[in-house]
């Protein structure tokens, strides 16, 4: 073996940890397609696998960098400890994980990025655990790589642990175990928000339509932390009035990017009118036209309908030490559109869209068009399709858009 170079072995640790994190934000972004997050993948693998070549001097490094607790360090370190199949280095990053569970996220990452084979014995020994923190890494283990854990799911929804049962309940929807229903349903009168929201969510997932979709509308009336998510699965099974009713309710919440977000989701061309008005207040702006596109298909920027932004916006931090301001521009990747000249496009080519139907990228929603979009949409415009998808049969397992992007290209290319 050629000898290490400190240096070189030091960089591939430190840019590997960093580009998971960028992948980590990339999964959900605006501006990313499937063959923008496998091309991200390659410059991750890239520097693992320089990390793999140099043998126990790169494990020595990715351990040393466990003293930082970042989500991204544990990321690395779990990847070479599964895949060398060390039971030493193994018991090291478990060790780590059970003293630092904030971190899990960077765990189970790399429990889906690894290739199968690499899990065996492991995941098994996970759901076999009597700790139920070990049984919901197994359950979650299970769910990125897509694969039924059985027994051990109707086993952790009933649990007495809250945080084994909403991870158990959240796998049940996204593995389509729609034969869990009733079990599922029985959770949703959990006084556990959590419980009871994955509860609601699954249960919808799986085919019900009667009190999973009451509870799902309190998590929208009640504020909460949910809200978003519940009202994105609202509005992709309720009919057209009752997503009117429901967006109104928003409306009178003065919760106006999620009426935008929801009109996009919606997908409805009835819409596309009052989302070019709200084109015209910069801290709305670049939102409605990122649900104009939902709806449309339209590229801002390649159709040449954006604009710069206007003069004396700011948004997110400032260079001011003064401002107080420290959140991040939602909308930092969002093309700014420029309402005259969407509002003319529009004109002349809404005679192309039917009232009351429902579109996503400028296709009418149905099997084959998410699939299209699925493949060929931005991040987000994917994850709506995968959803979209899912709600269509109550037994249908929901397409990982987050998951290795080679891995997700083969998927795709065989349906």
């Amino acid at each position: 073996m050629i000898k290490p170079i400190p240096h070189i072995i030091d960089q591939h640790a430190e840019e590997a940890a960093f580009l998971w994190l960028l992948r980590s934000n990339a999964v959900s972004a605006s501006h990313f397609d499937l063959e923008d997050l496998s091309e991200l993948d390659d410059r991750v693998e890239a520097h693992i696998d320089g990390l793999r070549v140099s043998g126990d001097y790169g494990w020595e490094i990715c351990k040393a960098t466990l003293e930082f607790k970042e989500s991204g360090e544990l990321f690395i370190t779990t990847v070479l400890a599964l895949e060398s199949d060390d039971a030493e280095k193994l018991k090291i990053v478990y060790e780590f994980l059970t003293e630092n569970a904030e971190l899990q996220n960077g765990f189970v990452s790399a429990l889906g990025w690894v290739d199968p084979k690499f899990l065996e014995g492991k995941v098994s020994g996970f759901l076999a655990s009597k700790t139920p923190f070990w049984q919901q890494i197994g359950i979650a283990a299970c769910t990125v790589q897509r694969v039924d854990p059985g027994d051990h799911l109707k086993q952790g929804i009933e649990s007495k642990n809250l945080a084994l049962c909403s991870q158990s309940l959240r796998a049940a929807g996204k593995l389509g175990r729609n034969d869990l229903l009733d079990l599922i349903k029985k959770r949703l009168a959990s006084k556990d928000e959590s419980v009871k929201f994955w509860s609601a969510w699954s249960a919808i997932l799986c085919g019900d339509r009667s009190e999973s979709l009451s509870v799902m509308l309190a998590f929208v009336k009640q504020d909460s932390c949910y809200m978003l998510q519940a009202t994105m699965i609202l509005l992709r099974v309720y009919n057209s009035q009752k997503s009117k009713e429901l967006l109104a309710l928003l409306k009178d919440q003065n919760k106006m990017r999620l009426v935008i977000q929801g009109m996009g989701i919606r997908g409805e061309a009835d819409y596309i009118p009052w989302l070019i008005d709200q084109m015209n207040t910069p801290e709305l702006s670049r939102l409605a036209g990122e649900s104009f596109t939902f709806i449309t298909g339209v590229d801002l920027a390649y159709d040449d309908l954006e604009m710069d932004q206007p003069e004396g916006f700011e948004a997110g931090p400032t260079e001011n030490p003064e401002d107080e301001n420290t959140d991040l521009d939602e909308d930092e990747d969002l093309p700014w559109p420029d309402p005259e000249l969407i509002k003319a496009w529009w004109e002349t080519n809404r005679s192309q869209f039917e009232s009351g139907v429902r579109y996503l990228n400028g296709k009418e929603i149905s099997h084959e068009n998410c699939l299209y979009t699925l493949k060929n949409g931005m991040q987000r415009q994917r994850i709506s399709a995968s959803l979209e998808l899912a709600l269509m049969s109550d037994n249908a397992v929901l397409f990982e858009t987050s998951a290795v992007g080679k891995r997700q290209q083969m998927l795709l290319s065989g349906i």
